[in-house]
C-alpha cells in the first residue's frame, strides 16, 4: 500500500525551539533537523512528510488574522500534493488559529491538525514527540476531514478547543464536545467521522482584521468602562456574562448596549463559565439582554466566537445576516 504523504507547516512555537544561554529561542532549521534525525518519525509505519519552516517564525502571542490567512493560503497551495496537513503552532493562541482555519476552509476533504508542545521537541521529557507523532499518524490513517487540534493524546474539534492549563501537558480542553478521537493503546474514535478522500476544490474565505471588543462583566462594573468599549469604532462585541447569560439589570447599562445594537453592532452573549451554554430565556436578567438585541452564543468558546465574527464580518454581509449566522452551526462550533 502506498505510504501517505503529510505536509508539516512549522509556524513557530515551543516545539521547535533550541536551548540557549538566554533560555529557549527559535532557531532556523532546528525543528526540521530534529525531526529528520529522530528514528521514530521515519519508521515504515509512519507517513512520508515534508516540513516547511516559516520565515520568520511566528511567536503565537504575535498571531493575527493576517497570519491565519498566511497559513490557510499555504495549505491551499499544497492541497493537491499531500494527503493531510499538520500545523505546528505555539500553544498560547493555538485554539484561535484552529478555530479561524475551521471557518476559512470551505469543502475541506483532508485532515488539518494543529499541534505543538509545552516542552521543546529536542529536550528531555518533551511532549512534542508524542503530539507530532500522533498528529502525523492520525492525519495519514484516520482522515477526519476537518480542522482539529491534537494535544496530550486527544484530538479535539478545532473550534471547540480552548487552552485550559498554562504549564501542564493537558493544556487544552473541549468543555462542550467530546474529543473527536483518543490516542491510547488503540486509536478510539468518539465524535470524529472518517472521510474518504474525494476531489472537491478547496475554497478559502479571506479574513481581514475586524474591530471586535470583548467585555468581561464583573460585579459593580461601571458605566464608563462599558461606554469606553462600546463605541462607534467597534463592529461587534462579545459579552462574557454570568452563568447562563445573565447581566446587571441597571437601566443605564442596558441602554448603552441597546443603543449600540440599534447602531448595527453585533453583540454576542457568551458565558464566563468554562462549560455549559447561554440560555437568555431562563432568567429575567438574561431576557433583558434578549429584548435589546443581544444574541446568544450558545456554547461557543471565546476563540470560536471571535474567529467566527472575523470570518463573517470579512464578507461584507448585512448585519441581520451576521446575527443570524452567528446563531447557526456552521462548522460544528456550537450545540443548540
Amino acid at each position: 500500500m502506498k505510504r501517505k504523504r503529510i505536509y508539516i507547516a512549522y509556524t513557530g512555537g515551543t516545539i521547535g525551539m533550541k536551548k540557549s544561554s538566554r533560555g529557549y529561542i527559535p532557531a532556523e532549521g532546528f525543528l526540521t533537523q530534529t525531526v529528520e534525525n529522530n528514528a521514530e518519525f521515519n519508521r515504515d509505519e509512519m507517513p512520508l512528510f515534508d516540513i516547511h519552516e516559516y520565515c520568520p517564525l511566528i511567536d503565537s502571542s504575535d498571531m493575527s488574522p493576517a497570519h491565519w490567512q498566511l497559513i490557510a493560503d499555504d495549505i491551499k497551495s499544497k492541497y493537491q500534493d499531500y494527503d493531510g496537513f499538520v500545523v505546528l503552532h505555539g500553544t498560547d493562541t493555538m485554539a484561535y488559529t484552529a478555530s479561524a482555519l475551521s471557518f476559512m476552509f470551505e469543502n475541506l476533504t483532508k485532515p488539518v491538525i494543529v499541534t505543538g508542545s509545552q516542552i521543546p521537541l529536542s529536550q528531555l521529557r518533551s511532549d512534542g514527540q508524542v503530539n507530532l507523532l500522533n498528529a502525523m499518524y492520525l492525519a495519514a490513517n484516520y482522515p477526519i476531514a476537518e480542522v482539529s487540534l491534537f494535544f496530550n493524546n486527544q484530538l479535539f474539534r478545532g473550534n471547540r478547543a480552548t487552552k485550559a492549563h498554562a504549564d501542564g501537558f493537558d493544556a487544552f480542553a473541549s468543555p462542550n464536545l467530546d474529543p473527536l478521537a483518543l490516542s491510547g493503546i488503540n486509536i478510539q474514535l468518539l465524535k470524529g467521522q472518517l472521510s474518504p478522500y474525494v476531489e472537491n476544490e478547496l475554497q478559502i474565505t479571506k479574513i481581514t482584521p475586524q474591530p471586535i471588543g470583548v467585555l468581561y462583566l464583573y460585579p459593580g462594573i461601571s458605566h464608563a468602562v462599558v461606554k469606553s468599549l462600546v463605541n462607534d469604532n467597534i463592529k461587534a462585541l462579545v459579552l462574557l456574562s454570568f452563568g447562563v447569560g445573565n447581566a446587571p439589570q441597571d437601566p443605564d447599562f442596558l441602554e448603552i448596549l441597546s443603543s449600540a445594537s440599534k447602531r448595527g453592532m453585533v453583540i454576542v452573549n457568551l458565558t464566563q463559565c468554562l462549560k455549559g451554554h447561554v440560555n437568555m430565556g431562563g432568567y429575567a436578567t438574561g431576557n433583558a439582554l434578549l429584548n435589546i438585541g443581544v444574541i446568544s452564543g450558545y456554547d461557543m468558546t471565546l476563540e470560536a466566537c471571535l474567529t467566527k465574527l472575523h470570518y463573517l464580518l470579512s464578507q461584507k454581509l448585512e448585519v441581520e445576516t451576521i446575527r443570524h449566522l452567528m446563531q447557526d452551526n456552521l462548522r460544528g462550533e456550537l450545540s443548540r
